[in-house]
């Protein structure tokens, strides 16, 4: 992928920026789930709702009424782990427990805009309360992708090229110069 000069990155964020605000709801993630907060009219009740979590699906809205958000999920969720409440009679909270908890999502349902995960900085403090093998596993991917995004190595590759490097120092009589990585 080539690499984006300052001001193509920051047209890109600001375009990502007026498709997410442009949404009728807000929503983040951290690995494990996926957090949407849907405003409705001041003084709404919880009897009022319509509130429909499938595992690939998504409704949410008042009764009798064409939904505030619907649509495919990006990718499947596990709907006995998933919640949400009404705050304030003012906004729903909906916490989308992701069947993959080690997958950033593009956006919550298939056809709304999505934005650039490459970007997500995940917290180190929700990244330290991973046990040690999965924080090394993600820790791992994430070394990856930033690689793989300046068309470097990956850890794998680097292991490989380094046990390489040790072979041709141990037999410096055999040639080399047609070798390759596969």
């Amino acid at each position: 992928m080539a690499e984006q000069t300052p001001e193509q990155t920051a047209a890109a964020i600001a375009k990502e920026k007026e498709e997410q605000d442009a949404l009728p709801y807000k929503w983040s993630q951290v690995l494990e789930e996926v957090t949407v907060i849907v405003p409705v009219l001041v003084g709404t009740r919880a009897r009022d709702l319509s509130v429909i979590l499938k595992p690939t699906s998504i409704s949410i809205g008042l009764k009798n009424a064409t939904p505030i958000l619907s649509g495919t999920l990006y990718k499947p969720i596990k709907p006995d782990d998933s919640t949400w409440t009404l705050e304030d009679q003012r906004e729903i909270t909906i916490t989308l427990a992701k069947q993959n908890a080690v997958e950033w999502w593009p956006h919550v349902v298939t056809d709304a805009p999505k934005i650039d995960v490459t970007r997500i900085q995940p917290e180190n403090s929700k990244l330290s309360d991973l046990d040690p093998e999965t924080r090394g596993m993600v820790e791992k991917m994430m070394f990856d992708q930033q690689q793989k995004q300046k068309g470097l190595p990956s850890s794998d590759e680097m292991k490989k090229q380094e046990m390489f490097k040790k072979f041709q120092q141990q037999h410096p009589e055999m040639d080399f110069s047609q070798a390759k990585f596969t």
